[in-house]
């Protein structure tokens, strides 16, 4: 909001003195953002010039130009040149004196051009910076002005002024006026502040006869999409009369251009009282208003000439002839104000902000009136905005109000009272406000403030232009705003007892960390994948329906969300080799959307916005999503030691991916068993299944070389997924350090010979079940499969660590635990000591 100084100390006591700087001060301070100071960028000397005479002078470049003689309020005439056309001897104009600036910058002096030494300028309007028009010299007798040669123009066309321009945030409507921008001043400084709306009642009541109707078929929320509606008639006006100069500098400065003075004069009330008003020429309007909304296929031509076909939401001003203009955004071309105007019908309403905001938005057409209407504009207003505007076409354009035609739709103005708790507002703000405090800022913003039957609070009546005080928590707000935010103290809370992560959120976090101190690098990745990425990833026999597509993709190319992270990191991974990376360690966690067979997801109806959907629209809304595991993945190519001197490179192998689920398994507190498995994206033989306590949670493997071939990545690339939250939710009570033993470990090796068929896996569990608690840990070292073993078997060597607690074992008792672990491996396994 641009808001011109000048205007702002008509309502309220800005010093003399006072800068841009310093109002911006006063209001940053209530809350605004400041934006910059603007100024017509003009300095003097800038002079009232009387054109005594001129010669007309042909040019050889085909121009004409005219060689003044101009009165400046010297003793002598000056000479200059000017190749405007519109101006006669007697003129009075706006003289550039050597020395003057004028916007650009642009700099005045004495030159010589056309055999001529001109000694100033004559300026045009648009060369002054008001407005964009350059159809010759501004004129001063078209502004209805006389003033005396040598008469300083910067202060006579209000040059001078400057304005400041605040960003107003989208709940504080009321501010995008020059009533709301002094009522916020005078609330930082104390000023005095005069309200422009101030007006009796009986003052701003219109005539009556003129048929005005509201008739919304289709509410938007069941709201009504006009509650007031106001007309007065003016009659007897000339369009052709000039704006004053002070008007055109302030429509200026607030980024309004001139368009005439009717335009000027609805523009300029909307400006200062913050109610769009719309004038209609009334000898062209057929019958009476009807405020409704359009039919299928109906039309309009707007003001900018172009033809708009109608959505049944939008809501529309209408006579007998059809739409006149879109509520709230911009009128139509049939009944415009134009220089053959000679009555005009004033419109001052309120309209329901969300029908606006949707029509200027469905019609890519925002406009300062639907800016001010989607936002909320006073509902007591229009009377005073309407009677406003009669009044100044009244005054600037020669009309005469018609006291007895007009008519009024009154809409109920209802001020819902927010209860607020004495000690509600010093408990959220942390600052110790007195009662007097708290009840002197809801007054100074007008609010009506009583005290409660009990007197623990206070029963509060927000103001009418505040439709963003809704409840207890807008009001403390306000307090703290008009006494300073720079009173909350810099504080972080103390956060309640038995509140911090969620153990799935810790569990997270230790496995995300203990990849990253792997070495490994985490790489999210967008959730968006195609239709054979997630046919092929999505399950483990790669026929997998495609998943959840999205209506409204952000790339075409991939419109369906992830079942899988691998996908994500086969792309990550070819991205940085495609840089030169060829030693990738790679992984990431994040939700993938893994849809039941056979379920349909989603939903027709959208609940609307405003309110808070039912129990039952949330459960439906819970239902139509898929579930959404979190899950996390690794990706390894080329190698995980790079070359050095005396040592050769070491590729990654599918050892090393291995370790990095045992990584992942240690981090969420779960003991991951590896099978042999199979997947259609890996490559068989060189797949596992991974699984805690039977329950199976991802897979482990190498990826097919025609996978990676298609995802442009040379050599071995190994992968592994796992549900984290699956994971986690098996991991029971959390592991605890144990304490270290003083007593020796015994180390022993078993040779077993089993079936080629039979997974090493499986002969570990049962070494372990056996072996009993005596057992410290057992690591498979050899599997030796050739000369010795019969055909169809192979032979596997286990490292076996035991220790006591309470002693130091003797080899018999490690023999013996060791033994008792082959006994179960050869019931389950078929397994028998190598000879």
């Amino acid at each position: 909001m641009r808001v011109p100084l000048s205007w702002l100390r008509e309502y309220v006591d800005v010093p003399a003195d006072a800068t841009t700087d310093d109002v911006f001060a006063a209001l940053v301070s209530v809350g605004f953002e400041e934006e910059e100071a603007l100024g017509f960028e003009v300095t003097g000397p800038v002079v009232v010039g009387q054109v005594l005479s001129f010669d007309e002078e042909p040019q050889t470049n085909g121009k004409t130009i005219r060689w003044c003689q101009v009165d400046v309020g010297e003793a002598e005439p000056r000479g200059i040149v000017c190749g405007a056309s519109n101006f006669f001897p007697g003129d009075k104009v706006v003289v550039s004196l050597p020395g003057a600036v004028l916007p650009g910058p642009f700099p005045i002096s004495a030159r010589k051009t056309y055999g001529h030494v001109s000694d100033g300028m004559i300026a045009s309007a648009r060369e002054l910076g008001l407005g964009d028009e350059h159809n010759g010299i501004l004129r001063l007798a078209e502004l209805g002005l006389d003033p005396a040669p040598g008469t300083d123009a910067i202060t006579l066309l209000g040059l001078d002024d400057v304005a400041v321009d605040v960003n107003v945030t989208p709940d504080r409507g009321y501010a995008l006026s020059i009533r709301g921008i002094a009522r916020e001043y005078a609330h930082a400084t104390g000023a005095a502040f005069r309200d422009p709306a101030a007006h009796e009642w009986d003052d701003v009541q219109p005539g009556s006869g003129f048929p005005i109707t509201v008739d919304d078929q289709n509410p938007i929320r069941g709201r009504v999409g006009a509650s007031e509606f106001v007309a007065r008639v003016v009659r007897g006006v000339d369009p052709s009369r000039p704006t004053p100069p002070w008007m055109i500098a302030r429509l200026t400065l607030a980024g309004i251009r001139s368009l005439g003075i009717l335009i000027d004069i609805t523009n300029y009330v909307m400006l200062e009282l913050g109610n769009p008003v719309h004038g209609y020429d009334l000898d062209t309007l057929e019958g009476g208003i009807t405020v409704r909304r359009a039919t299928e296929g109906e039309t309009i031509v707007t003001l900018d000439g172009k033809e708009r076909m109608l959505s049944v939401e939008d809501l529309l001003i209408t006579d007998d002839s059809g739409p006149i203009g879109l509520a709230g955004v911009m009128g139509g071309g049939t009944t415009e104000m134009t220089d053959a105007t000679r009555n005009v019908l004033i419109e001052a309403a309120t309209f329901d902000p969300v029908s606006i905001a949707r029509t200027a938005r469905r019609h890519k057409l925002p406009s300062e009136a639907s800016r001010r209407f989607e936002r909320g504009v006073d509902p007591l207003i229009p009377f005073v905005a309407a009677r406003r505007v009669a009044d100044l076409m009244v005054e600037l354009a020669g009309g005469t109000l018609d006291t007895e035609l007009g008519g009024a739709l009154y809409g109920e103005v209802f001020l819902e009272a927010i209860e607020l708790p004495r000690a509600f507002v010093p408990q959220l703000i942390g600052v110790d406000y007195t009662d007097a405090e708290i009840t002197g800022a809801l007054e100074t913003i007008g609010c009506e403030v009583s005290a409660l039957d009990d007197g623990d609070g206070w029963e509060v009546i927000p103001p009418s232009w505040r439709p963003d005080l809704t409840d207890r928590w807008t009001l403390a707000e306000e307090v703290a705003r008009i006494h300073g935010l720079d009173r909350i103290p810099s504080v972080l809370p103390t956060p309640p007892s038995g509140r911090g992560l969620t153990p799935l959120q810790k569990g997270r976090r230790r496995v995300a960390n203990a990849l990253a101190g792997a070495g490994y690098v985490e790489t999210p990745s967008f959730p968006f994948a195609t239709a054979a990425a997630n046919t092929l990833h999505g399950s483990a026999s790669g026929d997998a329906d495609p998943g959840i597509r999205l209506a409204n993709p952000l790339d075409g190319q991939a419109p369906y969300l992830r079942r899988s992270l691998v996908p994500g990191l086969l792309q990550v991974a070819h991205r940085n080799l495609s840089r030169g990376f060829t030693d990738l360690a790679l992984f990431e966690t994040g939700l993938v959307f893994d849809p039941e067979m056979g379920v349909a997801y989603g939903t027709a109806v959208v609940p609307p916005l405003g309110q808070r959907p039912t129990d039952e629209t949330l459960a439906a809304l819970d239902a139509s999503i898929p579930p959404q595991p979190r899950r996390v993945a690794v990706l390894l190519t080329g190698s995980v030691s790079p070359k050095a001197p005396g040592r050769a490179a070491v590729a990654a192998d599918l050892a090393d991916v291995l370790s990095a689920v045992e990584v992942i398994g240690a981090a969420a507190g779960v003991r991951i068993d590896v099978a042999q498995g199979e997947r259609a994206a890996l490559h068989p033989g060189r797949t596992g299944a991974l699984s805690v306590g039977g329950v199976e949670i991802g897979y482990v493997g190498e990826v097919l070389p025609a996978v990676s071939a298609e995802a442009d990545l040379p050599g071995r690339v190994y992968v592994a997924e796992i549900d984290l939250d699956l994971a986690l939710s098996l991991a029971g009570r959390p592991d605890v350090a144990a304490s270290l033993s003083g007593f020796p470990a015994a180390t022993q090796d078993v040779s077993l010979v089993v079936g080629d068929d039979v997974v090493a896996g499986d002969v570990a569990a049962a070494l372990r079940e056996g072996a009993g608690d005596l057992l410290e840990s057992l690591r498979l070292v050899d599997d030796y499969r050739g000369h010795g073993l019969a055909d169809g078997t192979k032979s596997l060597t286990f490292a076996l660590r035991f220790r006591a607690e309470d002693r130091t074992l003797t080899a018999a008792e490690a023999t013996d635990a060791k033994l008792a672990g082959v006994a179960v491996a050869a019931e389950r396994c078929a397994a028998t000591i190598r000879e």
